[in-house]
């Protein structure tokens, strides 16, 4: 199944990375997270992506150009700028790279490869957000409900400590427990391709207009997964998922 992600937005509340660089760059491990993303994709046989682009798009052009040659040892001619790749080291993706412009909201940008992704379902999430989805588990639920659009739903790890209270009495306290009311939009979707004519043009939040009438319709499921998942809106986000890796028990590595 193909995969879109939208790896185009400012990235504003982690300015102190994506004033050099777009936010699906930042690193985590010394991969940026856009590879981390694509990585668990292909485990489950997901290998043909196509990447929305936006702010400072020829930064990860720049970075799947060179990708394999990067990942390898290799001798460079420079006097006629010959090159001999030693142990080549290969990824099998297929990876379509779209500038889909600048401002272009969330929905505009998935509206923009259209024409890429065809007549097909397909996958779709965010380039700042990982998690340990079974998504072949995903995949079979979205065949079998048969609606137009399947959506991880997630309850994350809170920033803060949890009280249960009893009027003044705390009753529990819980340190950064799983939030244990409510789910929220964890990316990680399926579409059919009938999203499209839901979409008007750029300016359209995937998040707003196009889902809000999707569910109106009762062409909404949501996929609940108890498992691991983390976005990366902040140095803190960025700085936890460092410490995960270095950890090496690593929930999404593949």
């Amino acid at each position: 199944m193909k995969v879109v992600i939208l790896a185009g937005g400012f990235g504003t509340r982690l300015s102190e990375y994506t004033e050099s660089i777009p936010k699906p760059m930042v690193t985590i491990g010394g991969f940026p997270m856009i590879w981390h993303i694509m990585k668990y994709y292909a485990a489950f046989g997901h290998k043909e992506f196509f990447l929305a682009l936006g702010y400072k798009a020829e930064i990860i052009k720049q970075y799947f150009h060179s990708l394999n040659t990067v990942n390898s040892d290799f001798t460079i001619n420079l006097i006629d700028g010959g090159l001999e790749v030693h142990n080549k080291v290969s990824l099998d993706w297929k990876v379509t790279l779209i500038d889909t412009g600048l401002d272009t909201m969330t929905g505009g940008r998935i509206k923009r490869l259209q024409s890429y992704v065809g007549d097909n379902p397909f996958m779709l999430t965010y380039g700042d957000g990982i998690a340990n989805i079974d998504l072949s588990d995903l995949k079979s639920f979205h065949e079998e409900h048969n609606k137009m659009v399947s959506v991880t739903a997630v309850r994350p790890v809170a920033r803060f400590g949890e009280l249960a209270l009893d009027g003044s009495i705390v009753t529990s306290f819980q340190e950064k427990p799983q939030v244990t009311r409510g789910w929220i939009n964890g990316g990680f979707f399926i579409c059919q391709p009938d999203v499209f004519d839901l979409i008007e043009g750029d300016h359209t939040v995937w998040e707003g207009d196009p889902l809000e009438k999707i569910s109106e319709l009762k062409e909404l499921r949501a996929f609940k997964h108890e498992g691991f998942w983390q976005c990366m809106d902040t140095k803190r986000d960025r700085d936890y998922l460092e410490d995960i890796w270095r950890s090496q028990n690593v929930p999404w590595k593949a």
